[in-house]
């Protein structure tokens, strides 16, 4: 597909999928936080089944994630709302769902805690979008870097965490994964609100990560895969897309 006729069409093709995707928000039973979406039916393999190039996409319930690997820590039930605990010397955990002024509470945790925060090893299922986005920009400005251990997770909103680490290590069979998002404040408004909401947001999230050294295009993925699923990234991806970074942007 190539010249204006082409592009033509690629615009109106996403232009009806972010149509579809605001009437869903009227209609659908969204949950408070804003962070799961109406189920569009699953179609895709459950979280514990191996991932596989071109066989990425998972059902999703953040209620009930279960790793593909064996972690090297059990870490119990995960947190509601995220929470800050010492691992090792400078690492910290930052673990649980990440829910409205998550950001503003954790950057004040971080700033009283002693040793200080050189490393955030992450483990959250996800929840707000702009909550994550401004935490993620904290993280950058103190130089704190982003772990992920094998077997441990990521999701939904969390990658941008991740992606706002100074330094970002991702350890083999760590699960680093997304999907749409809902951005809209108030889920009875048309659907051309709901639209603009979505574009909104969709548009502040790929300045985010572009921001961060962060190649936007891996929101393709996220815009392809439904709320009730979640697209797997493969460490080939995660490379491609700049996740791993070594040394401080």
């Amino acid at each position: 597909m190539s010249g204006p006729a082409g592009i033509g069409r690629t615009l109106k093709g996403v232009l009806a999928l972010q149509i579809v995707i605001g009437a869903a928000l009227v209609i659908g039973d969204m949950e408070a936080g804003g962070w799961r979406m109406p189920s569009f039916g699953p179609s895709a393999p459950g979280l514990t089944e191996p991932v596989r190039p071109g066989d990425q996409r998972r059902t999703f319930d953040p209620s009930r994630v279960s790793p593909t690997t064996r972690p090297a820590r059990d870490p119990g039930d995960l947190p509601d709302r995220l929470t800050l605990t010492q691992e090792d010397g400078a690492t910290w955990r930052l673990e649980g769902g990440i829910g409205e002024g998550d950001a503003e509470r954790i950057a004040a945790r971080l700033a009283d805690v002693s040793p200080a925060a050189e490393t955030l090893i992450l483990q959250s299922p996800g929840g707000a979008v702009q909550e994550a986005l401004r935490l993620g920009r904290h993280l950058r400005r103190e130089g704190i870097g982003t772990r992920m251990l094998a077997g441990e997770y990521c999701y939904s909103a969390c990658p941008y965490l991740l992606a706002g680490g100074a330094t970002r290590e991702i350890e083999d069979d760590a699960s680093v994964g997304v999907h749409q998002h809902y951005f809209g404040e108030n889920t009875l408004l048309p659907a051309r609100f709901a639209v603009e909401d979505i574009q909104r947001g969709q548009a502040e999230v790929m300045s985010y990560l572009e921001e961060m050294g962060i190649d936007p295009l891996v929101m393709r993925h996220a815009l392809e895969t439904p709320p009730d699923e979640i697209y797997v990234l493969l460490p080939e991806e995660l490379d491609r897309y700049g996740f791993v970074a070594d040394d401080e942007d």
